[in-house]
Parts: structure tokens; sequence; C-alpha cells
């Protein structure tokens, strides 16, 4: 899984000391910029607080709404991880551990969104993908109708959408700065396989993908012309067509977005007759066009496993997607290191454990820093001083 050739990268200046944004009302200035902006609810009276200011990136600050958020989003997360798997105990030592991390990854994901703009990465065509993506799944007619939905759970529409484009552009930044670094050797690969060859036991197996193509709501006139539709998907991929890319065009299953993709299936575990299709079908082979309940369906086989030992060519793009997530982990960690020390990042008292700790570059430092304090860690001045209505 060899990656592309990283684009070399000037290393970014270091960050200047920015102004600090209002955190209180004043006459004629009540809209707090940044990444608090959705957070920040303005209270009535000049000179209040608008928001707690808890950490500041650069130019953009986190508020304690924001962290609130971010620890219920970790307790949910825990809580979902551990749905029917974990004691009282275990989910509770979950949650605090995933709180506890709350504020840093704030700080990371606000570090990640600057750089990407830094990068001039523009992610409104996936942006776009990815709300289509969430409309089909959610079986809806029309961009519109998922907005009302949106909304209809409390949520700002802005706001959704925003948070999906700050989560892709996060992906293409990691992917770009630091996956792009990461190479696996085959000879790697072929080594972990050779070590661990007795965990690659499998049952019988077929990893499979459709394109769908529904008859729900339609008349019995129209149903003959979906089946023709579905007859020229088989026939354009039997022309040398890809079949993901026109699953993703075409077909009205859920899966669409990711190219049809539906899942690797032991015996047992489908209809019987699809079973006996595609379990007697080799790798890229295609059933013809199937007649459902729910409509027309093409099936092709990704790969056929047989039963034991699976062979080093079905086990590859599995091993080093392995060792390319061992790997991931540490490389980012040391890039976002290396963002923090090239940015200017201070954390309110109190609040550093919940930043890292001992174990991160953020620090707290006085407002007179040391003269002599490396260029590398710049200056961070302690910017958050007693105010009237602060916590």
């Amino acid at each position: 899984m060899a990656a592309p050739e990283p684009e070399e990268e000037k290393k970014p200046a270091p960050a200047k000391k920015p102004d600090m944004p209002a955190a209180t009302t004043t006459p004629g200035a009540t809209k707090v910029t940044g990444p608090a902006a959705a957070a920040a609810k303005p209270t009535s009276g000049e000179g209040k607080v608008v928001e707690e200011i808890i950490a500041r990136v650069n130019n953009e600050i986190i508020t304690s709404s924001e962290l609130d958020k971010a620890r219920t989003s970790a307790e949910e997360d825990a809580r979902h991880d551990c749905a029917g798997k974990c004691t009282p105990e275990q989910l509770q030592a979950a949650i605090e551990e995933r709180q506890k991390s709350a504020l840093r990854d704030l700080i990371d994901q606000s570090l990640l969104e600057q750089r990407g703009k830094d990068l001039a990465i523009s992610v409104e065509t996936d942006v776009v993908k990815q709300l289509d993506q969430i409309r089909i799944e959610n079986n809806m007619k029309d961009m519109d109708q998922l907005e009302k939905a949106v909304s209809g759970q409390g949520l700002d529409w802005e706001d959704f959408k925003n948070n999906i484009r700050n989560k892709i552009l996060t992906q293409q930044v990691i992917s770009r700065e630091v996956g792009s670094h990461i190479t696996i050797g085959d000879d790697e690969a072929l080594k972990l396989y050779n070590e661990h060859k007795d965990e690659f036991v499998r049952p019988e197996e077929v990893a499979l993908r459709a394109i769908e193509v529904s008859t729900e709501g339609k008349t019995e006139v129209e149903i003959p012309e979906l089946k023709k539709k579905a007859e020229s998907y088989l026939k354009r991929i039997d022309d040398g067509e890809d079949f993901s890319v026109l699953a993703k065009r075409f077909s009205d299953g859920k899966t669409a977005q990711q190219g049809g993709y539906l899942g690797v299936y032991k015996r047992g575990e489908l209809a019987k007759e699809l079973e006996d299709k595609v379990f007697a079908m080799k790798k890229n082979e295609l059933t013809g066009v199937i007649e459902t309940k729910q409509g027309f369906l093409i099936l092709q086989v990704i790969e056929h496993y047989t039963e034991g030992v699976q062979p080093y060519d079905k086990v590859e793009s599995d091993l080093k997607e392995h060792i390319y997530s061992e790997r991931m982990e540490p490389a980012l960690r040391e890039y976002l290191k290396t963002l923090r020390e090239e940015s200017y990042v201070v954390i309110k008292p109190g609040y550093q454990e919940m930043a890292g700790g001992g174990n991160s570059e953020i620090e707290e430092v006085s407002a007179t820093p040391e003269s002599t304090k490396s260029k590398k860690h710049h200056k961070k001045y302690l910017l958050f001083g007693k105010t009237s209505g602060s916590k």
C-alpha cells in the first residue's frame, strides 16, 4: 500500500502573537468570531461575559460550551462502544478517559483545520457528496427534506454542514501531511504474514458489492423499464465500465457512496437463492439481474475466500492496512506536536490536564517569558485575567 510521493512543503513560519478576540459585550460589538461563534450566547448588560474562553489556538478560541459539547459527545461515544460489552465500572472508566482528553482533541482539531486552510484545501465537493450520502441513507427525496430533519432535531443546519466540512478537511490534512509519508514495503507485509499465518484461518466467505434499482412505490407499468435500466448497467460493466463507479452514480441502495460495497458473508448469512449463486462464483464475477421484492439487483463477488489458511495475496491489503494504522498514530501525534510548537497556544489555568497534561507541548507560562526561551517554543502569554462574571 505504497502512498503517493509527498509534495514538498515549506515549514510554516513561527506564529506571531495575535490580537485577543472580544469575549465581552460592548456597545455595538456583541458578535463573537471564530469557532465559538455558534456556541456563544450573549447576555444582557454592558460589560458582562458572553462566553468563557478556556483556550486560544492562534486566531481561534475554544469556549467552555464547546468543551461541554465535546465532553457530552465523548460520553455518548463511550456508551455506544461499550454497549453490551462493559461492566458499569468499565463504562465509567471509558467515559472518564475520553472526557479527560476532550480539550486536547479540540485543540488538535483546530490546529488541523487551520493547517488545511493554510494549504488551501477545498472540500466543498466532498461536503456535497457526504450530505447526499446522508440523504440517501435516510431515504429522503431531496436536500430540503434533510435540512428540515436536521433542524427538527434542534441542530443548526449551517453548523451541521460545517462539522462535516471540518471533519473532511482534517482527514485530508492528515492524509497529505502524515499518511503520504508512511510507506509500506511488500517485504514487511510478507514478513508479518509468515509470523502470524495461523491468524489468517477463516471459513469460506464472499465479499460482495451491489447495484440496486428500486421498484418501491412504482406502478406495474414502470417496472419493465426499471428492469431494462438494470440490464443496461450490467451490459456497461460487461463492456468494461467500473462497477463501483456505476454503483455510486446509479444505485438506489444505501451503500451507493461506498461503490455498492455490502460486506463479507459466510454461508448461512444470505438468502438461499443468493447464497447458491455467489458461493459458486469466482473473484470479479457478476450475477445476472436478480429480481427481488424491493427491485432489481446486480451482485459482484469482490473476493471469494476459501476455507482454511488464506494465501498471502488474499490478505495482503489487510496486512498493509494493519501496518499503516500502527504507524499512523505515533506519526500523527508527532505531527500535532510540531503544529503546536509552530503555533500560538495558551490554556486557561485549571484546564491544562485536559489539554494533554505533562505529556503535552501546550504549556502556560508567565506573562514575561524568559528572554532565553528557545525560538522553537514561541512565547505564550497568560491572557486570562479575572473578569467580572467569569467562571
